[in-house]
Formats: structure tokens, sequence, C-alpha cells
């Protein structure tokens, strides 16, 4: 607010015309465009400050304040990228199939193959002896049958001397073909203890990645606790760094037209220090308008 306004607006008052509600509004958007402009001001003057005693305390808080700022600022850097590096050794492992397990499931397909190929082997040769058997005992029938319903002769005894003998070959099949599915059924068994080894010791592959996972989302977790910490250190720091900034801003434009080291500091502000008169200027003139 302007002279000339401040007097339009008493002018108004007289007639009965009050805008306190505006008023304060007005005065407050004013203080905290000053608050600002003081906390702007303080930031880029108050490294040249240290010959003013009057703001020794300031200057000197700042200087530790803004060094704790760095200080925390490198921990943080070095923290996220540690929390960087360990996210991507967990993409890594979450992402990557060992060797060694590569090759225990390469291994495992290969014997469950080799394991349906016996099984549909020994089907076979189970098919092969179940016709033998059924030979075999139509035979049989066939030699009671011819025994009890003819008489012997020369080419009867003939006959059923051929039926025996056809009925040693295939007793003969017969045994040879189970201990064929012996054999087969072995090798299904030796399939079976290995793809029980192959399972286990790919179970151990994955129980051991996931302790190297936990590790590692442990270390994250910690990561970003650690993280959350300096970043709410950080925070308290740069305000009470922008506090004394504000308190050493408003101190030398208070100051700058009677303090010769206050004139010195902010000499190369002299456009922001009349902006920041003006807005005194004008929230004092609001609150005597406001009747406070």
């Amino acid at each position: 607010m302007t002279t000339t306004r401040y007097f339009i607006a008493r002018f108004a008052q007289a007639f009965g015309i009050f805008r306190r509600n505006q008023r304060m509004g007005d005065a407050a958007s004013e203080m905290h465009l000053l608050r600002e402009a003081e906390a702007q001001l303080g930031m880029e003057v108050w490294e040249r400050v240290d010959s003013i005693e009057r703001l020794s305390i300031e200057y000197w808080n700042l200087r530790k304040l803004v060094k704790d700022r760095d200080t925390v600022l490198e921990q943080l850097a070095e923290c996220e990228k540690r929390l960087e590096t360990t996210q991507q050794n967990r993409s890594d492992l979450l992402n990557a199939t060992p060797a060694p397990q590569t090759s225990l499931y390469d291994e495992r397909i290969a014997v469950i193959s080799s394991l349906e190929d016996l099984t549909r082997d020994r089907d076979l040769i189970v098919t092969r002896a179940r016709d033998v058997r059924r030979i075999h005992d139509g035979l049989k029938i066939k030699t009671e049958v011819l025994i009890n319903e003819h008489a012997p002769s020369p080419e009867r005894t003939a006959e059923l001397e051929q039926v025996k003998q056809r009925l040693a070959d295939l007793k003969l099949q017969f045994v040879a073909l189970k201990d064929e599915r012996t054999a087969v059924g072995g090798k299904i068994e030796d399939g079976d203890k290995k793809l029980d080894e192959i399972d286990i010791a790919i179970e151990s592959f994955k129980s051991e990645r996931r302790t190297q996972a936990s590790g590692i989302f442990k270390v994250i977790g910690e990561a970003n606790r650690e993280i959350s910490s300096l970043r709410a250190e950080l925070g308290l720091l740069d305000t009470r760094i922008r506090q004394l900034q504000g308190e050493i801003g408003r101190y030398v434009s208070r100051h700058s037209y009677s303090d010769k080291h206050c004139a010195d500091t902010v000499k190369t502000h002299r456009g922001l220090i009349e902006v920041m008169r003006a807005l005194r200027r004008s929230v004092a003139l609001n609150h005597r308008l406001g009747g406070s």
C-alpha cells in the first residue's frame, strides 16, 4: 500500500467504509513476501556479515549448520548410492539364473526325457509279455483238449510235441521279457533317484538365493530407514538455516542506512532493500487501517 492509497482509505473510513478483513489479509500477504525477501537476502549476504558483531551468533551458527548440512548431504548421497547398488544386485539376483542351476535344470530335463522313454519301453514289454501269456494260456488249453478228445495217434502225438515245444519257447520268451522289464524297472528306479537328487540340489540353490535375497532386502530396508532419517535431519537443518538467514536479512535490511557494515554488505542489493522498506511501510499502514 502506498501513502496515497492510505489517505484514500482513511478518507473512505471517515464516511463509514471499513474493510478490516481485506486490510489484515493484505498485511498478512505482504508480511509473507517480506519474510521471503529477508530470507533470500540473508542467503545471499550471510557469508559477508562476519564483521558485524550484532550478527556474530547468527553467523557462526550458520557456519556450523551449513557444515553439518554438507556432512548430511554427503552421507545421504553415499546412502542413496549404496541403495542403488543394492537394488541393482537384487534385480540381478532375481533375474539371473546361476550357471550351476541352469546345468541342473538341463540335466533334470534330460533325466525326465530318459524316464519317459524307459516308461514307454516298459509298457511295450508288458504288452508283449501279456500277449505271450495269452498265447501260452491258449496253447495250454489246446493241449488239454487234444489229450482229452482224441485217441493217441502218431499225428496227434507229433502235433502235441509241437505244441509243447511252442509252450517251452513261449515260456522262455516270457522269462526273457520279465528279465527285460526288471532291468528297465531298475533303470527307472535309478532315474527316479537321480531326479530326486537333482531336485534337492535345485532346492538347495533356491534356498541359497532366498537367503541372499533376504540379506539384500534387509540392507535395502536399513538403507531406506537411514535415508528417511537423513532427509528428516536435512529438513530440520534447512529450516534452521532459513530462519537464521531470515534474521540476518532482516537486520541488515533494517540497518542498511544507519550501519556502515550493513550498508557495505547489501550494497549490491539496493533494489531489494527498497522493496523490503516499501513492504514494511505497507504492512504498517494496513495494520493501522485495520485498527490493530
